[in-house]
């Protein structure tokens, strides 16, 4: 599973870990997540977030 970093603030969402604090189980691909779905440190949408590359 691609880990996905927000282009604004540089917080990695990786998928094994989740988001456990908002909900989200570890083991949940990015593209699974919520729409309204926003990024834990700075708030932006998930359209603000970016594949790391392999």
């Amino acid at each position: 599973m691609k880990k996905y970093v927000c282009d604004v603030c540089d917080w990695v969402y990786d998928p094994e870990v989740g988001d456990p604090e908002n909900g989200i189980a570890p083991g949940t691909p990015f593209e699974e997540l919520p729409d309204d779905y926003t990024c834990p440190l700075c708030g932006v949408g998930k359209d603000q977030f970016s594949p790391l590359p392999d």
